[in-house]
């Protein structure tokens, strides 16, 4: 893959780990409690049940972190990784206690992350040979959005906008509302921002021309037949950048990326990825008094 994206800045995750936390760990683990004396330490890996891209170690350090900063956590792969089931992904040593009150948490972000990181390689890796990109939506868990769009670059893909405060996307509503796609563009265009490009739903061909006409930048053409793409491809490719979105599957993204769409925005990547399948055993041998 090409040169990785940082990580989200700590302010975009820190709350949502604090939560987690308190959801799981609470007041304690008493099960660790009743069974584990305090001073007992130990050696733990997390790896792979399934392949995946890696996404996420330094989230799943900042959990063990946080639940005892005394816990050591060294990955095994790198960031964007492809690895296979029964790869280490990262070992960690310290407080027994420790290592498993901070387990389940860790697991559940670095299982989102690389199910996510993991379905999107897949996208791109069908769009291989076309000129088609693969980027996301909106459609992201509530409170996940930092985390999500940056496992999708990960896996490859492009991030949209993050929200509505930076990018300009009319939709059928916006242009229901508006009066008609045309009047819709150059209402946005009057008044837009100079560093932000106008994006509009069209659902024709002739709309698809009105939009361009009227001084749009991007076209969202959804759920268009590969027919209708090709069509407006054929018209507009040259003068304006054409997204396809809707109905995109992994069996019909490369029929989809051949019609010669710039891109194709797909929200199963953040609403419908399965989480990867990570684990985390004690090393046998590795617990002592």
């Amino acid at each position: 893959m090409s040169a990785r994206p940082a990580p989200p800045i700590e302010a975009a995750w820190d709350e949502l780990l604090r939560l987690a936390l308190a959801e799981d760990v609470g007041a304690g683990d008493v099960t660790s409690a009743l069974v584990i004396p305090a001073e007992r330490t130990g050696s733990a890996v997390i790896e792979a049940r399934a392949p995946l891209r890696v996404c996420g170690l330094w989230l799943a350090a900042a959990v063990f972190a946080r639940v005892d900063p005394t816990l050591s956590v060294t990955p095994v792969c790198g960031e964007g990784e492809d690895v296979t089931a029964g790869a280490p992904l990262a070992r960690i040593s310290g407080s027994l206690r420790g290592i498993l009150a901070g387990e389940r948490t860790a697991l559940n972000f670095l299982g989102r992350l690389c199910g996510i990181a993991t379905l999107t390689r897949r996208y791109v890796e069908a769009v291989r040979g076309t000129d088609a990109r693969i980027v996301d939506t909106r459609k992201t868990l509530p409170g996940w959005r930092a985390l999500d769009k940056y496992a999708v670059a990960i896996g490859g893909g492009e991030n949209h906008r993050r929200g509505l405060f930076d990018g300009i996307l009319l939709k059928d509503n916006h242009v229901a509302a508006a009066g008609g796609v045309a009047l819709a563009v150059k209402l946005a265009r009057a008044s837009a921002p100079a560093h932000l490009r106008v994006q509009v739903e069209v659902e024709s061909l002739e709309d698809a021309l009105a939009a361009v006409d009227a001084g749009a930048d991007f076209l969202l053409l959804d759920n268009r037949t590969p027919a209708e793409l090709r069509a407006i491809v054929e018209r507009l490719r040259d003068r304006a950048t054409l997204e396809a979105s809707g109905g995109v599957t992994l069996e019909n993204v490369a029929e989809i990326a051949r019609t010669g769409v710039h891109r194709i925005s797909i929200g199963a990547l953040t609403h419908s990825a399965p989480a990867a399948d990570v684990a985390l055993e004690l090393v046998p041998g590795g617990v002592h008094a």
